[in-house]
């Protein structure tokens, strides 16, 4: 059985609130460690909850991953929460169509 599909929205309960923040920290934290071990990259996230409480993890050391992102020059890609709105859609179209026609022809 699949997953319910949530709306993206802030959530209204504060128990339900940080139930999902804790799950979903430890998530993108998982993600991030793999993210760096299979592309052996450098990752650096930094959370902070609505009470200003710091969570943060680094594929190394922090302060080393920080100081090269503040030295950096070259322009590179920065994505803000309005920028993941704007793409989402458009990839989940093309993404919908093939599922959909895989989906007709696994039936005929």
């Amino acid at each position: 059985m699949g997953r319910k599909k949530i709306q993206i929205q802030r959530i209204t309960d504060e128990r339900n609130r940080q139930v999902t923040f804790t799950k979903r920290k430890f998530g993108l934290m998982k993600k991030a460690y793999e993210l760096s071990v299979l592309c052996d990259c450098e990752i650096a996230l930094i959370i902070f909850n609505h009470s200003n409480k710091l969570f943060q993890y680094a594929s190394t050391d922090m302060d080393k991953v920080l100081l090269k992102y503040t030295e950096y020059n070259e322009p590179h890609e920065s994505r803000t929460n309005a920028d993941i709105i704007e793409v989402t859609p458009s990839l989940c179209g093309p993404l919908m169509f093939a599922l959909e026609h895989t989906s007709s022809v696994i039936k005929n």
